[in-house]
């Protein structure tokens, strides 16, 4: 057994600092110690996926990371693990619990995660240890994980069993009041622009000093085939995650990030929005451009046709939300965002896209390195 301090002090000797996940009983007492410690940050997913995401874009701030999850919530994380964080390259030490570990008694829907568990990881492609049940192996379990994350760039996974960490209290400050936020429409019920006219809007309006996150498929194709920057990060899977790793960047930089969404990765991963709100990092710019369709598949219709956006990141704790039809009142809505956030702009577009459409020709792990590079200057 080991204690929640011994685990952070090995942690923070090699450099984690930022930890993020969704509880599982199993891991309570390092999250208390984690949220415990107010020189480190933890930041409360709203899915296991997200959590993966998020701590995708810390580490592209500089950090490094830890994801913990419980294992009857792994299979949420097998999308942005296999097409967010393998192609990327990206690393994080992945520590999920070992519910239903047989031969042990416990609730039968961990049963079959509980046999999978070890198979699952590996079939990901990563590699895993059972995590350090004592303390003289935390050290040397850390040094194995760190070297094998720095040859791969690949996450590293830990399963944790009951009562492999010592009971540690919760010391977790209370959430402090928040004001509402300020709502504006500038709908004129227009000609709706396409996808690439509000892009090349927003490459107007964003300067050298603004990080992109350019939401998988369409999105982030047409960004590239506009303007190429070393601060643009095109998505190219992991549909529903930008917003996720959005948050994750702007939690760790000055710099204004913008997120570039569409409605079906949204829709995706709404929970992101209430993750937004609450951790209110105000150099976050939020923008779903919704065409109503998903466009890259065949142009089928997504329910965002009766979604208002801009409400539900209000009533998620958002400072600013806009919802707008035009480039006129898509820039008066990104002028007014300008105040603080985060803030949300839903810009409603016309399904299609570009003619001569192209695809990122910089594979997305020179993409990342060279986005962690623009952040860090």
């Amino acid at each position: 057994m080991i204690t929640a301090e011994a685990f952070i002090a090995a942690a923070g000797a090699r450099g984690f600092d930022f930890y993020t996940g969704v509880p599982c009983s199993f891991l309570t007492p390092l999250i208390n110690g984690v949220l415990s410690d107010r020189a480190l940050r933890y930041v409360g997913a709203a899915s296991e996926g997200e959590a993966v995401a998020i701590a995708a874009g810390a580490w592209l701030a500089g950090r490094r990371t830890v994801v913990m999850c419980q294992n009857s919530g792994l299979g949420n994380a097998v999308n942005p693990l296999t097409s967010l964080n393998a192609p990327f390259r990206i690393p994080t030490l992945l520590i999920t619990t070992w519910r239903g570990q047989p031969g042990l008694a416990d609730e039968p829907q961990h049963e079959v995660m509980g046999q999978i568990t070890h198979d699952l990881i590996r079939l990901m492609g990563l590699e895993l240890e059972d995590a350090p049940d004592s303390e003289a192996a935390v050290g040397p379990a850390f040094d194995r994980a760190v070297a094998a994350m720095d040859q791969t760039g690949l996450p590293f996974a830990w399963v944790l069993k009951k009562g492999d960490v010592a009971d540690t209290p919760l010391n977790q400050p209370a959430p402090g009041p928040r004001p509402a936020g300020r709502r504006d429409r500038f709908e004129r019920a227009a000609e709706r622009p396409r996808r690439e006219q509000a892009l090349a809007h927003v490459l107007e309006l964003t300067d050298e000093r603004t990080a992109i996150i350019a939401t998988t498929g369409k999105c982030g194709r047409e960004l590239f085939t506009l303007a190429d920057r070393p601060q643009h990060l095109y998505q190219v899977g992991s549909m529903g995650g930008a917003a996720g790793m959005g948050l994750g960047v702007a939690l760790n930089v000055e710099r204004p990030v913008v997120v570039l969404d569409g409605d079906g990765a949204a829709l995706m991963k709404l929970g992101s929005f209430a993750t937004i709100g609450a951790y209110a990092p105000k150099n976050l710019l939020h923008v779903v451009l919704d065409n109503g369709v998903h466009d890259s598949t065949g142009g089928q219709q997504t329910v965002s046709a009766s979604v208002d956006f801009a409400a539900v990141a209000l009533d998620c704790g958002y400072a600013y939300a806009a919802s707008c039809d035009d480039l006129d009142g898509f820039a008066q809505a990104w002028r007014a965002a300008s105040g603080g956030g985060p803030s949300l702009i839903h810009l409603r577009i016309a399904p299609g896209s570009m003619a001569t459409l192209g695809r990122p020709t910089v594979s997305p792990a020179e993409v990342a390195r060279r986005f962690k590079t623009f952040l860090a200057s």
